[in-house]
């Protein structure tokens, strides 16, 4: 979101500064329809943040429906003081693009609102998390998943070699297809446990295990 939000935040400079554009030759603040060129860059903003938050909201939901795993943990306590320092970051970041739109540029009131939704869905997810012991590590019949400010998804089927490597676990498909998660999301007190569940659940004649390596 950060990234997308460069365009938006270049244009609100130009306009609130009423910065020539040479190419077009003229000022910025003579481009035609700035409330609904705005309007449109929000919109864009708003549906790319909204895929992700619907992303990690249904990933926490699914992980806590514990009775659905063979195995559930929380994540370890270094992956959740990593999760707090990079989620409040961002909803800082946020907060403070949200202000900037509007501090340069009144016409940038639609980006900046949604910054500051965003922003705040941000903390209320972590606050939630965190409190309600939601983010959490689990293995199914068909898949492992990992949820707190990011989702990881890594299913049993097609898969041809699990390994940790450089501090994270990987798996290793068909067409040299690899997914991964990184091994602080797991505590030490239950690493062995977990790996015994992923055992359980594939085919050890088809699947390659290097678990105890790195």
């Amino acid at each position: 979101m950060l990234l997308v939000s460069l365009p938006t935040f270049l244009l609100a400079i130009f306009v609130g500064f009423d910065l020539p554009i040479e190419s077009l030759r003229m000022q910025a603040s003579e481009i035609p329809n700035l409330p609904i060129i705005f309007l449109v860059l929000a919109a864009i903003l708003c549906v790319l943040s909204l895929r992700r938050t619907l992303r990690r909201w249904s990933g926490l939901y699914l992980v806590n429906q514990r009775s659905k795993y063979v195995f559930n943990a929380e994540i370890k306590l270094e992956r959740k003081k990593r999760v707090v320092v990079y989620t409040v970051l961002e909803s800082v970041i946020l907060a403070y693009l949200g202000y900037a739109y509007t501090a340069i540029t009144p016409l940038a009131i639609a980006p900046s609102i949604v910054m500051y939704v965003f922003s705040l869905e941000g903390m209320i997810f972590l606050v939630y998390g965190l409190l309600g012991k939601k983010f959490r590590i689990g293995i199914t019949t068909k898949a492992v998943l990992v949820a707190d400010r990011e989702v990881f998804v890594m299913y049993f089927s097609g898969l041809n070699e699990i390994c940790i490597s450089q501090q994270s676990v990987y798996f290793t498909y068909a067409g040299n297809l690899q997914l991964n998660f990184p091994t602080e999301c797991l505590d030490s007190g239950n690493k062995i446990e977990f790996f015994e569940n992923i055992k359980s659940q594939i085919d050890q004649d088809r699947v390659l295990l290097r678990i105890y390596e790195g």
